[in-house]
């Protein structure tokens, strides 16, 4: 009974200092008065950080709580501590708030009803302000443009916003045309460019155009055209347009239209193309230079055309050397075509077989790499990984990250054990691609395990490659099944891209161990070679050692070759030692191979060391 308390001292209590202040924090339910709708949303960011909106005016600090300590809101996807008052410091804040204030309110935001807006704010007779009106509009023409992409094909032109490509335009004529009036208005695209028909004459399409509405409305007008001295310059200087201009003041204004159903041409692409027609050298941007080339093309537009080759030329890399070689296969440009195969030559195994971007390699041109005599790969079982990643992802389209290679293994392994993978009628389509390789140069015996494990080649071709592994070791080490040097030697490589100045690697074919050595002495001059090494020798690892057969032949007779490639001006360089045959020893000097030596001044280097065991 003594514990017990009345009801009465219990509101003597609430009605405390203490539990006031603890009231303060308790968030007040606004009443419904005549306010607005959309008030609460538009003012919702300034509220959260305790300031003030700029519809509101000046709040008396005392409506905010007396006390001044932290105090946790929900705001979005964060959860930060803010202050109940006005903080001028704020600006991350400040700057959340009046992104949140001018963004466009559709319709899910305005259906929300929470502590804060305890109404609906979706009503369509509501008489919006006309800023809200602006914003509910934009709202409105972001959806529909996306809802036309949707249906619109997988590069649609569309993809762009409206007001971006007026921006685009507008800002590189105004200047130049600050004199004159537009008098030509283009229909393409769906879209009405506002143009001056005195720099339409570096576009063979549009000046065609011009030349022929001119015909049927003003043949007068045709004969000033005709006559101008400016027409054929393709570097027409604005000064010059500018009296052209004056001289002819009038020049009846025309309309024409362009139909372009090429879906590699976006909105913004068209403008930039229409806006070199006002510069003197054309100017691209990398990140839209497909859709430029796209636009030059439909336009005829010579100088930006070649413009956006060369900046493709300069710039492949993993991202875009697919799109490129697609647009120069499109477009006919057999130089980029040649300079996206070189570069893959050298790149698919050391950097494009690490991206996700290997899924858009076509089939076709992956095919012709693995059959160059140029192509690059850290060993044979490096380039089998990469096109087993390949198949891989030609099956999973979806993928959107590059997966490894036990993974790969492991998708393989799970298929149907009734047959192998390329006896399947969905790997068929894959056999000369593995034809390609050079299996017979995977020679360690994990790497063989696995081929066997996945279940992924036919059983007539790993008896082929272990056959072929068991009469190499069974004469020494002699390959008298692989006689063409050029297409059946096996391949190690080295990527040189920076220090240290001296780089090994050691290698093993049947008992025999080599080391593959490059070193940059003085002034970009390097020196690569292959140096046999003895299985006694401290170099090789206990692991290497115990896990690869032994040979204790004192010679062996290697047929070899090292290449070293580099890019410079744009242009790749090569250096080899052709073709040579040599007995190596275990001691010197027999024990070491011809020396390349190069200047070279740029990196990357891919170096390429072939060896093949001819009968002896």
């Amino acid at each position: 009974m003594a514990n017990r308390r009345s009801t009465a001292n219990f509101m003597d209590d609430w009605k405390s200092p203490d539990l006031a202040q603890l009231t303060t924090f308790v968030p007040q339910m606004p009443t419904i008065d005549s306010k607005s709708k959309n008030f609460y949303l538009l003012t919702a960011p300034f509220a959260a950080l305790g300031a003030l909106s700029p519809s509101e005016k000046k709040i008396s600090k005392a409506a905010w709580p007396l006390r001044q300590r932290c105090f946790r809101i929900q705001a979005g996807l964060n959860n930060r501590w803010q202050f109940p008052y006005d903080l001028s410091c704020d600006l991350l804040g400040a700057a959340q708030a009046n992104k949140a204030y001018t963004a466009g309110l559709n319709e899910t935001l305005r259906r929300m009803m929470t502590a804060d807006t305890p109404v609906s704010l979706f009503d369509e007779s509501e008489d919006l302000t006309p800023k809200l009106k602006i914003q509910t509009q934009l709202c409105k023409t972001k959806t529909h443009l996306s809802q036309q992409v949707q249906k619109g094909s997988k590069l649609d032109r569309l993809q762009t916003h409206l007001p971006k490509t007026k921006e685009v335009l507008f800002s590189h004529t105004q200047k130049l045309g600050e004199d004159m009036d537009p008098d030509v208005s283009l229909k393409c695209l769906g879209f009405l460019w506002d143009l001056h028909r005195i720099y339409l004459f570096k576009s063979k399409t549009l000046s065609q155009l011009l030349i022929t509405a001119v015909e049927s409305s003003s043949p007068s007008d045709l004969e000033s055209i005709k006559g101008n001295k400016y027409n054929n310059q393709s570097s027409l200087a604005a000064q010059k347009s500018k009296e052209y201009a004056k001289e002819n003041p009038k020049l009846r204004a025309v309309t024409i239209s362009l139909d372009i159903q090429d879906p590699e041409i976006t909105r913004v692409g068209f403008a930039i193309a229409l806006k070199n027609l006002y510069n003197t050298e054309p100017e691209v941007e990398e990140a839209d230079v497909l859709a430029v080339l796209a636009a030059a093309s439909a336009l005829q537009f010579p100088s930006l055309f070649q413009k956006c080759v060369s900046i493709m030329k300069n710039g492949i890399s993993s991202a875009n050397v697919c799109s490129y070689y697609s647009a120069a296969c499109k477009y006919k440009q057999e130089n980029l075509k040649t300079d996206c195969e070189r570069w893959l030559e050298l790149n698919l195994v050391s950097h494009l077989g690490f991206e996700i971007h290997l899924q858009n390699l076509p089939q076709e041109l992956l095919h012709k790499v693995l059959k160059s005599p140029r192509l690059f790969t850290f060993s044979e079982f490096s380039l089998l990984k990469t096109t087993l990643c390949w198949v891989f992802l030609q099956l999973n389209p979806k993928v959107q990250i590059i997966p490894s290679h036990e993974k790969v293994l492991m998708y393989f392994s799970s298929l149907p054990k009734r047959c192998s993978f390329l006896e399947r009628d969905i790997g068929q389509r894959y056999i000369a691609i593995f034809q390609s390789l050079r299996l017979h140069g995977i020679t360690s015996s994990k790497h063989l395990k696995d081929l066997q494990k996945i279940n992924f080649f036919p059983v007539p071709w790993l008896t082929q490659i272990l056959s072929n592994h068991y009469h190499a070791l069974e004469s020494g080490g002699d390959m008298p099944f692989q006689k063409d040097f050029s297409t059946q030697a096996v391949r190690f490589g080295l990527v040189l891209k920076q220090e240290p100045r001296y780089h090994e690697e050691i290698i093993s074919m049947y008992g025999f161990f080599f080391e593959m050595k490059a070193i940059r002495h003085e002034a970009s001059m390097y020196s690569f070679y292959i140096k046999r090494v003895k299985h006694t020798d401290p170099v090789l690892s206990f692991l290497a050692a115990e896990c690869n057969c032994v040979s204790l032949r004192q010679e062996r007779e290697v047929k070899y070759e090292i290449k070293a490639h580099y890019l410079i001006n744009g242009k790749w360089r090569e250096f080899s030692t052709d073709k040579l045959t040599q007995k190596f020893g275990v001691t010197k000097p027999s024990c070491k191979s011809q020396v390349l030596k190069a200047w070279i001044p740029s990196i990357p280097i891919y170096v390429t060391y072939a060896l093949l065991f001819p009968s002896s």
